[in-house]
């Protein structure tokens, strides 16, 4: 990755708004499809925003759904969340070096999602310290906002946009894999990503096909990351 501080002009905000426009395309359509699924399990409309706005946890939010509709008791329920929202133990470290000490960032990772940290860590680097704080909030509140947004319309109105165009039901759920996609793509600009990537993904893919797909993610992560370090290691001593 370049981590070449680039000269930045115009205002920080904007520019954060600007670079997380792409993600709106994975944000809406998964907001309308668990706005939908939210009504269609007994919450109302207001509840199903107030989720979003304040849970804001994208897979959390439709398990969270489905444990309280099915009766399980809200303990299990904060426990689940708990665990899959665990994976931000490992954004904070990586988002740490290019943030300053000022609290103003503490109330703004309730906006850090999987979509915002791999933008934020390709991005951050690139940007001046002033600058930082200003493109987070931009890039986290326009993600935060759509988000809210769609699901508001999936609740409202995603029972007639999905009988009046039946295809969006099979559209939906390629949203958000389009959109990790888009992100990893830029990415493959040199061999030690390149290779961490595709073997990431062929692990993914063989484990699901082998019939473990409950691991298949977590084992292709640490295949992907062990070759990734071997690679690293290697090259790092080459160049002694």
């Amino acid at each position: 990755m370049n981590t070449t501080t680039q000269t930045f002009a115009g205002t920080p905000w904007k520019q954060g708004i600007k670079d997380a426009i792409p993600l709106l395309g994975g944000y809406i359509p998964v907001a309308i499809s668990f706005g939908l699924i939210s009504v269609q399990s007994g919450f109302s409309v207001l509840e199903t925003i107030l989720i979003s706005t304040f849970i804001y946890a994208g897979a959390s939010q439709f398990l969270f759904v489905a444990m309280a509709a099915s009766g399980a008791p809200l303990w299990l329920v904060v426990i689940m969340t708990l665990l899959i929202n665990a994976r931000h133990i490992v954004y904070g470290p990586n988002l740490s070096p290019y943030l300053n000490h000022d609290k103003k960032w503490l109330p703004l990772m309730h906006g850090l999602t999987d979509q915002i940290f791999a933008l934020a860590h390709a991005r951050l680097p690139q940007l001046p310290d002033q600058a930082r704080l200003g493109w987070y909030t931009g890039a986290a509140m326009l993600a935060w906002l759509s988000w809210i947004a769609g699901t508001a319309l999936g609740a409202i109105a995603g029972g007639e946009l999905t009988q009046r165009w039946p295809l969006i039901n099979d559209i939906l759920p390629f949203a958000l894999p389009a959109l990790f996609f888009v992100l990893i793509v830029p990415r493959c600009n040199n061999r030690l990503w390149t290779l961490t990537i595709a073997l990431s993904a062929v692990s993914a893919v063989i484990l699901k096909v082998l019939g473990y797909p409950n691991v298949a993610i977590p084992l292709a992560a640490l295949c992907g990351a062990a070759l990734f370090y071997a690679l690293k290691n290697q090259r790092d001593m080459g160049g002694r």
